[in-house]
Formats: structure tokens, C-alpha cells, sequence
């Protein structure tokens, strides 16, 4: 096995103004941290679970970069990738919570993370029924895919475990968490995609 050494220093960056760029069920935290967090939300969103808020809040309260919850596969998906890539001090995503069986979000964000878009911007290789992106640019949609490792803990509802993953991606060594070895990876060597949406298509389901 190869010796892990320690950069010198780990390069963080300042976001730009006007980041994030899309509004949402979102808190802000630590510009400056690896690690954002998805919680799927499988109910209405006037019926938000507390135990969804509780993962927000907490992972926010420690060290998350950006922390909310994730309802739809298509245009809830657009603003996650909007946001990340507009900071590039993010280089983790931890996907959590409950899968929602009808619209699969969580399962589309896997898939775009895994396998990208096709021509019509489609997901590719979910099962979610209206994956699509059509309101992303295919540079941020492949810069968001570079940006991030994906820390799958897909029905994880325990905020204690969530939290220890977010802090895992933090530390200056690699640190395991379950099958990740994590640590910070410092900023991703390119400059911020910071730009507001332009929302050609605000109906996707209505475009297959």
C-alpha cells in the first residue's frame, strides 16, 4: 500500500458573488466545506417529517457547505447541480433519507452522478420517470459529475450517522467511513459555474 502524505497546504477558494445561485429547501453553512448534503424528501412539502429537518440542521451545525432536501427528479436536481458547481470547495455529496417511490429522485441523482446524459439530456440508467435535465447546460452537468464523489447512505434516516459522514469528509487524513475513505480533497482545480437557471422548460413531465 502506498503511504498517504499530507499536501502542505489544502487549497480552498472564496465562492463567488450571487453563490448559491437557486433557491430551495436549503440551509447555507460553511463556504468553505467539502460536503454537501441531499436528504430525500418522499412527502409533501407541506408535510415535511421532522426527522428530515433534524438532518438538515444538524449537518449544517457541522460543517456542511449546504444541507436540504431533494423532491423531484428533474428540476430539484438542476438546482442541486447550479448550486454545487458554483462552489468549488464541494467535493463530496451525501445522499440520505427515505426513497421516494414515485418520483425516484434519489435514484436519478445516483444515475447523473454515475452515467451522465444522453442527447436530450435524459439521465441515463434510472428508473425515475421524468429524468430529465433539460434546463442544465451540459458543461455543468459534466463539471458537477467531476466536481463530486457521491456518499450513497440512500434510507439512511439516522442524523447521528448521517453527521459522522459529513464530518468524515473534513478531516485532513483519510478517514473511513463504512466502504468511503474520506478526507478533505481541498477545492476542485477549476473556477466556479456560478449562473441563475434559464428555465426554458418548466414542465418536464409535459417534453417526453
Amino acid at each position: 500500500m502506498t503511504e498517504w502524505k499530507s499536501p502542505e497546504k489544502v487549497l480552498k477558494v472564496k465562492p463567488p458573488p450571487g453563490y448559491p445561485p437557486e433557491d430551495g429547501r436549503y440551509l447555507r453553512g460553511n463556504d468553505y466545506s467539502p460536503v454537501a448534503v441531499v436528504a430525500i424528501l418522499n412527502t409533501f412539502d407541506y408535510a415535511i417529517p421532522p426527522e428530515l429537518e433534524r438532518i438538515v440542521r444538524i449537518t449544517i451545525e457541522n460543517g456542511a457547505a449546504l444541507a436540504g432536501m431533494l423532491q423531484t427528479e428533474n428540476i430539484g436536481i438542476e438546482k442541486i447541480v447550479a448550486n454545487i458547481v458554483a462552489n468549488p470547495n464541494i467535493r463530496y455529496l451525501v445522499l440520505c433519507a427515505a426513497e421516494s417511490e414515485g418520483h425516484l429522485p434519489g435514484d436519478a441523482l445516483k444515475a447523473l452522478i454515475n452515467n451522465g446524459v444522453d442527447k436530450n439530456k435524459a439521465i441515463i440508467g434510472t428508473r425515475a420517470p421524468t429524468a430529465y435535465v433539460f434546463n442544465s447546460t451540459i458543461p455543468s452537468i459534466e463539471r458537477f459529475r467531476s466536481q463530486v464523489t457521491l456518499v450513497d447512505l440512500v434510507n439512511e434516516t439516522d442524523a447521528e450517522i448521517i453527521k459522522e459522514a459529513v464530518q468524515a469528509c473534513y478531516q485532513e487524513k483519510p478517514t473511513q467511513f463504512g466502504d468511503y475513505e474520506l478526507y478533505d480533497l481541498g477545492a476542485y482545480p477549476e473556477p466556479a459555474i456560478c449562473r441563475k437557471i434559464t428555465w426554458r422548460v418548466t414542465e418536464p413531465w409535459l417534453e417526453r
